[in-house]
């Protein structure tokens, strides 16, 4: 099943896919980050948004 481009929420909300500018928009405003900042830290530890969660409470 393809992607619904209307959602503002992610699909699987445990995943962050930054490559869906939707996801990217909901995910930096839920965890008050930007952009490039949501990136890097998906490259650092990948797309669990447990880790990612991690990720950025131990480097912002």
């Amino acid at each position: 099943m393809s992607d619904d481009k209307t959602k503002r929420s992610p699909q699987d909300a445990a995943r962050i896919n930054v490559h869906e500018a939707y996801e990217v928009r909901y995910w930096t405003q839920e965890l008050g980050v930007t952009e490039e900042i949501l990136k890097t830290a998906v490259d650092h530890v990948g797309p669990s948004a447990e880790k990612v969660r991690e990720y950025l409470g131990s480097h912002v």
